[in-house]
């Protein structure tokens, strides 16, 4: 699971940029939503729930967007540290997580990937 993990995660993550930049337009700014209907900008759409309405404009592109990067970054720092090959080797020669030390991959990466655990192509421990 450990380095298909990440392939996993860095696949999901460059789908959700490619998603919200092909969403965003002329960059006019953030969606919004006034009761029933979603402001996208370029024109509204109405009848929706208000609830609903504002789950769709929290996911206004430009927030996704920065979503994105910001797991990214955490991504990029849980990197694999191998333990094998290491002189001291205080880690029963087990891969730990550069970042946190923990066995690798550590829980943090493991919580960026719990959302995407229905997808089919989501990596499965043996």
């Amino acid at each position: 699971m450990s380095q298909d993990l990440v392939t996993f995660l860095r696949a999901r993550l460059d789908e959700e940029a490619d998603l919200a930049r092909r969403c965003e337009g002329d960059g006019c700014g953030e969606w919004t939503s006034h009761g029933h209907t979603v402001d996208f900008c370029q024109g509204e759409l109405s009848g929706f729930h208000p609830t609903i309405a504002l789950h769709v404009a929290l996911h206004d592109p430009a927030r996704v967007l920065r979503e994105v990067e910001a797991k990214r970054r955490v991504l990029s720092r849980h990197v694999l540290s191998p333990a094998t090959g290491d002189p001291e080797l205080p880690w029963d020669n087990r891969d730990d997580c550069q970042y946190d030390g923990e066995t690798w991959p550590c829980d943090d990466l493991l919580d960026l990937a719990s959302p995407y655990a229905d997808h089919p192509e989501y990596p499965r421990r043996p």
